[in-house]
């Protein structure tokens, strides 16, 4: 997921700035917190990172202040729901390459659809955020078992507690996966499986190689 964000993307690309913000947000933290124990070790890291402006030193800044703009409700939910679904993938391909499949999510209409949604608004992508955390090159996100589907598919089902809002809002949800070997080319830049050949990068990478020779 971030080695995907950090090094394809393009370099002022959201997803790749909104990574580099995570990871800065979470070094801070980590700093801090081992600041009391490890004053020396904490002071060297934090007077070589390179975007702090201020030189006062760890100590000389307080202790942790997380914003309330991290706190998302739903997002935790969502994450730690396809998380579930992306160890049920796995799962499916006993130890094999997830970037060599395509997986397929169907959940019935309801608050766990509704939060995956959230992480993936196209009903098939190669680069949402869904996608990244299922490991795969493409993932499709359905409310129905597709007209199309074999009789002998490996169907796998799964089931997710839904916990919000303290508990006020409590769901058991349930969902299927199948992971299919996906047909197109291995992409010579990002390497996941979405180009037409594999002498050729894939969409995303041709939008990205081009961006950058335009901004040259």
């Amino acid at each position: 997921l971030l080695s995907c964000r950090l090094y394809c993307e393009e370099a002022k690309d959201p997803k790749r700035r909104s990574c580099q913000t995570v990871l800065a947000e979470a070094l801070d933290i980590v700093v801090r917190s081992f600041a009391p124990i490890l004053p020396h070790l904490a002071e060297e890291v934090f007077q070589y990172i390179p975007y702090k402006k201020d030189s006062e030193g760890v100590f000389r800044t307080g202790w942790i202040n997380a914003s309330s703009a991290w706190k998302k409700p739903g997002i935790e939910e969502a994450i730690e729901g396809a998380c579930a679904m992306r160890d049920t993938f796995l799962g499916s391909i006993s130890g094999k390459n997830a970037l060599e499949y395509e997986v397929i999510i169907v959940i019935e209409p309801g608050l766990l659809f509704e939060l995956m949604e959230a992480l993936q608004a196209e009903e098939t992508s190669s680069v949402s955020q869904l996608n990244e955390i299922m490991m795969a090159s493409q993932t499709t996100l359905l409310s129905e078992l597709p007209k199309e589907t074999p009789s002998d598919a490996n169907i796998i089902k799964g089931t997710f507690l839904i916990n919000l809002e303290g508990g006020d809002i409590c769901e058991q949800c349930s969902y299927k996966v199948i992971a299919r070997p996906i047909a197109k080319a291995k992409c010579p830049r990002c390497r996941r499986y979405t180009a037409e050949s594999s002498s050729t990068p894939c969409p995303r990478c041709v939008k990205v190689l081009a961006a950058g020779k335009g901004s040259t």
